[in-house]
């Protein structure tokens, strides 16, 4: 029975070609208590692959994260597979703004400990008493309220993209590194102010808020659906706009526009540009903002050093990969001493 993927991304980009159809890309999420995450991927795997679903979806005792893509006309059937299981009845899906037919190339599902990577201990407290949700028109309104302090819940590398008018935005590597900074910089507001979360989908509000719930916080709010959901609403009922630049994604798209503001700079001249790419060294792949003018000049690659690397033949390419890993520099996000002008 396949249970995992046959295809390589190549490929199935070349078949996603060849079928000419509309994909629709969409994110959710849903905390629930499973008793065998290993069976309930094995089942999903089995519901979505017959219908082109592709994507990134995390599954653990405490629920499902999920980023995916799929034929629109397989959209009603894939909701229905939902629907079928009791704790996805219904869910919130946050469908994309701008669609790529190619945001994602695989379908990889995987059993973790945690549906985000928090850090937390889940028994010191309770993850159902969340904050206080609102949508896009009650954010404004709180966002415009001066008792009210707004904190971006993601990291450095997504909120330098874009972030909400007037919002903090914590210069950290990891979700898991602004909670103990947010709770020590906010702590004397505890009692009077109104914290206001935001993240990209919802999900890091979720658990970030019943934390901060725990931790004091009496008014404590979040963006229901995130960022991908207000701009959904923005456009839909005509509401102000209050998020400036693009909205990071983690699929082949790296970003949403959101405003025409362009507020990030190259990485390697400092020109306005908030494209983010991976090093085209397969040896690097690190993440970082790069402008067109960059992209030709440095051949697509972060620094002379991988610029070098990638102008060997494919094999000595190869051979000088053996034994390496890069994900560790992959995750510096831009942080990199290679990139001159964000060093």
């Amino acid at each position: 029975m396949q249970l995992y993927n046959t295809l390589s991304a190549k490929e199935r980009a070349q078949l996603i070609e060849e079928a000419g159809q509309e994909r629709l890309t969409l994110s959710f999420y849903q905390y629930a208590q499973l008793g065998n995450p290993q069976l309930f991927r094995d089942y999903l795997f089995l519901q979505w692959n017959p219908l082109g679903v592709l994507g990134r979806i995390y599954v653990a005792h405490e629920g499902i994260n999920a980023q995916l893509s799929l034929p629109a006309k397989q959209f009603e059937t894939f909701k229905k597979t939902l629907d079928e299981i009791t704790f996805l009845e219904g869910v919130r899906l946050n469908i994309a703004i701008e669609h790529d037919n190619k945001s994602f190339l695989k379908l990889t599902i995987k059993v973790r400990t945690k549906i985000v990577a928090d850090g937390l201990e889940d028994n010191t407290f309770d993850v159902t008493q969340k904050g206080t949700h609102v949508n896009a028109q009650e954010f404004n309104m709180l966002l415009a309220d001066k008792n009210t302090i707004c904190v971006d819940m993601r990291n450095h590398y997504e909120s330098e993209i874009g972030h909400f008018d007037t919002a903090i935005t914590p210069d950290v590597d990891t979700f898991r590194d602004s909670l103990p900074i947010i709770e020590e910089e906010l702590s004397e507001h505890k009692e009077e102010k109104k914290l206001l979360m935001y993240c990209t989908g919802g999900i890091r509000c979720e658990k970030a808020s019943a934390y901060f719930k725990h931790k004091g916080f009496k008014n404590v709010y979040q963006l229901e659906g995130g960022i991908i959901e207000y701009a959904r609403q923005v456009k839909a009922q005509e509401i102000e706009n209050k998020f400036i630049g693009k909205n990071f994604v983690f699929d082949e798209r790296r970003g949403e526009r959101i405003s025409e503001d362009v507020i990030a700079q190259c990485h390697q001249c400092g020109a306005p540009c908030d494209t983010h790419v991976n090093c085209i060294n397969e040896a690097c792949h690190l993440l970082f903002i790069q402008c067109e003018a960059c992209q030709e000049k440095m051949d697509q690659c972060c620094s002379t050093p991988c610029q070098e690397i990638v102008a060997l033949p494919i094999e000595e390419q190869r051979e000088l990969r053996k034994g390496l890993h890069n994900s560790n520099k992959i995750f510096k996000k831009g942080r990199s001493e290679v990139l001159k002008f964000k060093h």
